[in-house]
């Protein structure tokens, strides 16, 4: 199944949770930090402008971004989570 985002929207795949501390101390689920950063895997169409028009998105296809804790929304594809959120929630492209 694919994702098609409306306007704003974009899918992002989260990046794994770290499972070791950097002293090499496991983490069980509940210690472990919510990841962050993503890859973007699907944009929209672009917010639509008072003219009618849709402003182009500053965030591409394969993009690794870094997002706000807890924005977006959480789905299940295929077994596997990713997120919809809009693309004012993403905070910077990690080059």
């Amino acid at each position: 199944m694919k994702l098609i985002p409306l306007g704003d929207k974009v899918v992002v795949r989260p990046m794994e949770a770290e499972e070791t501390t950097a002293g090499g101390i496991v983490l069980p689920d509940a210690a472990q930090e919510k990841p962050r950063q993503g890859r973007i895997l699907s944009v929209g169409d672009g917010r639509l402008n008072q003219n009618g028009s849709r402003s182009d998105h500053e965030v591409t296809e394969g993009d690794r971004v870094l997002y706000s804790l807890y924005s977006g929304t959480e789905v299940a594809v295929d077994g596997e989570s990713l997120l919809i959120m809009s693309e004012s929630d993403i905070l910077a492209i990690v080059s």
